[in-house]
């Protein structure tokens, strides 16, 4: 079964209807620049209210390794996803520290960048347009990744049953695409839901 992450949560709400919908990941946003950010006191709030089968993915851009563990140490979330130059090396660095799974994302607009995606020492891989653009990449490019991975990227429920069906992704990846002027809908997040199970 593809699985499915809804990231950039920030409300009360946002958790509530994660609860009812299960998907197995949800995103707390720790960059700055981001308008989804989220603080650590506020991502610990909602972590304490979330379903223990759904895990929390921090979302970082080149963070401080020890700043990442402590989040992890303090049980504030569950995995890592890395949005900026982090290479291996810095990975390598990463895992003295902590051994959860590490996502490694990546903007997706050559052959080149997909033989850096198979090179990637991260546990798991994040096919992206850009770093939270809200839209879609040449999926033709997905071809030659010879991994399992996520596919983010402007996603919605009207296009994600054909990537479900056409490419198989080990996960979907959404945030813009189940907003409503800048904040999660519940509505939004539950047709995308049944969309993706649908066409598991």
């Amino acid at each position: 079964m593809i699985k499915i992450k809804f990231c950039g949560l920030s409300r009360l709400c946002d958790i509530e209807a994660v609860n009812e919908m299960s998907p197995e990941y949800i995103g707390f946003v720790f960059t700055g620049k981001s308008s989804r950010y989220v603080s650590e006191q506020k991502a610990s709030q909602l972590k304490n209210l979330l379903s223990r089968h759904i895990k929390a993915v921090g979302v970082f851009v080149d963070a401080e390794p020890r700043y990442i563990a402590d989040l992890i140490h303090a049980g504030i979330i569950d995995m890592v996803q890395l949005h900026g130059n982090e290479d291996n090396a810095y990975i390598d660095n990463l895992r003295l520290l902590t051994d959860k799974p590490i996502i490694k994302a990546f903007e997706v607009k050559t052959c080149t960048d997909i033989e850096t995606v198979n090179h990637s020492s991260a546990d798991y891989v994040l096919l992206d347009s850009g770093k939270g653009s809200g839209v879609l990449f040449d999926w033709k490019l997905i071809d030659k990744v010879n991994r399992s991975y996520f596919l983010a990227g402007g996603l919605n429920v009207c296009n994600v049953q054909d990537a479900v069906k056409n490419l198989h992704p080990f996960a979907v990846d959404v945030s813009s695409g189940i907003e409503t002027d800048g904040v999660k809908d519940k509505a939004k997040m539950m047709e995308f839901i049944r969309a993706v199970r649908s066409g598991k």
